[in-house]
């Protein structure tokens, strides 16, 4: 695959996009189809109990609302959330800020992307169709895999797909379980600040929205630069 050069140095070989909170806000979505789940089976469901999911397998997201009384099977749990949440996204995808603009201008320049997500393949179609044309290469969807994210293998297998090395690529993550998937897989990583805490660790790169991060941010992070954007909890504060 060529390599199209900058002023300052190689694009990424791909750009790996997850896709709940990331390029979506589709959070609120899941949070109220799981608001309405545990209320018709009689339990109670907070917003911290609805937090702790997110990023989270989605079979492994069933066994949590298990736990708080409801009283169906794993499948027919995922059946009604994901039924839900495509409900909502066939009205409106609910891009988050920045997010079109910066597919477009790596469609442009040639960036391979890829959307890397734990939600099943049916939700990914709206989101692929509303999308720039043809922007991405490559759909690794919950229901193709056997581990899900914090394990590497979704991030991987799109690497695969795309013909690129992982090492070469960004990836772009807002929970905890997806970056350490993208990290585990060896990818240069940047987390989103959205719905939960990104906390700094070594070779993450921090963002609070799509809306500050540019095509030059990508190359400098792809050569093994970081950048941080998320003020402290002092700063915030001072703010």
């Amino acid at each position: 695959m060529p390599e199209p050069l900058t002023a300052t140095g190689p694009f990424p070989a791909a750009v790996l996009w997850d896709m709940d909170g990331t390029l979506v806000d589709t959070e609120p979505y899941w949070i109220a189809a799981e608001n309405e789940l545990v209320e018709a089976h009689g339990g109670v469901w907070s917003h911290e109990d609805a937090l702790g999911l997110v990023g989270n397998a989605l079979p492994e997201s069933a066994q949590i609302l298990q736990a708080h009384g409801v009283d169906l099977p794993v499948e027919a749990i995922l059946d009604f959330l994901v039924a839900r949440v495509a409900e909502a996204v066939a009205v409106r995808v609910p891009w988050q800020p920045g997010a079109l603009a910066l597919l477009v201008e790596l469609a442009t320049a040639g960036v391979p992307c890829a959307l890397v997500t734990m939600s099943y393949r049916s939700l990914t179609t709206a989101l692929v169709a509303a999308a720039p044309a043809g922007v991405f290469g490559a759909v690794v969807a919950g229901d193709d895999i056997t581990f899900g994210k914090p394990h590497p293998e979704s991030y991987l297998l799109a690497a695969s797909q795309l013909g690129v090395d992982v090492r070469g690529c960004v990836a772009i993550e807002d929970s905890p379980p997806g970056i350490a998937s993208a990290l585990a897989a060896g990818a240069r990583t940047i987390g989103i600040e959205v719905m939960v805490p990104v906390p700094p660790q070594p070779g993450l790169s921090r963002i609070g929205s799509l809306a500050d991060l540019t095509l030059a941010d990508l190359v400098r992070i792809a050569r093994g630069e970081t950048v941080d954007r998320i003020a402290s909890p002092l700063e915030r504060r001072a703010g």
